[in-house]
């Protein structure tokens, strides 16, 4: 029976694993495929984890920073409220669709810069106008939750009088049966030509 884990030395940061230096567990088959060929990871001796002391400091500095630097965005963000104008139909549903990568873009445009689109958590594309609370989550314990508002090119109302609830749903009307059309006067038969001979 092969084993399923494997302990390997990183010889870089790897994110959600660990950092240059750490002897880590990992998966038979994530080792063989990924770690290994791409020389992120070896297999740990205690001269080759010496050799990384000095390496390993760095980037426990390098990790302090960048998390420092998150806790500072996370808590300006408490407060952010983004709007987004989007082309719909008349209920109220995007031709397209918001993603991530739009999030991060209008962050971006009002100043969040170098927020990589995977921490923007969302469930799955936005497709319809309205207000969402979206999570960005840097780690573990550092999310946050910001306010997207997807607003119509077009004020709904212009688009043929329609009108929607509360959930932009279209509130149906009750439309009066459209009168019968008037009868034309049945026209006479024609006579079938008769055949001569």
């Amino acid at each position: 029976m092969s084993r399923r884990t494997i302990e390997l030395l990183l010889n870089e940061n790897v994110e959600n694993l660990g950092i240059v230096g750490d002897v880590v567990k990992v998966r038979t088959g994530y080792a063989r495929n990924f770690l290994l060929p791409m020389q992120i990871a070896e297999v740990p001796s205690d001269e080759r984890i010496a050799e990384l002391q000095a390496e390993r400091t760095t980037a426990l500095a390098q990790v302090a920073a960048q998390r420092n630097d998150r806790e500072k965005l996370t808590a300006r963000m408490e407060e952010v409220e983004l709007t987004l104008v989007r082309s719909c139909n008349d209920r109220g549903g995007l031709y397209g669709s918001v993603t991530q990568r739009d999030i991060t873009e209008a962050l971006e445009q009002v100043g969040f810069g170098g927020i990589e689109i995977r921490a923007v958590r969302l469930p799955s594309s936005i497709r319809r106008i309205g207000t969402y609370e979206i999570p960005i989550q840097f780690e573990a314990d550092l999310r946050v939750e910001i306010t997207l508002i997807v607003e119509p090119d077009q004020p709904l109302e212009e688009r043929n009088e329609m009108e929607f609830d509360d959930e932009g749903e279209l509130i149906e009307k009750a439309v009066a049966a459209p009168a019968p059309p008037a009868q034309a006067p049945a026209a006479e038969p024609e006579e079938a030509p008769t055949a001569e001979g």
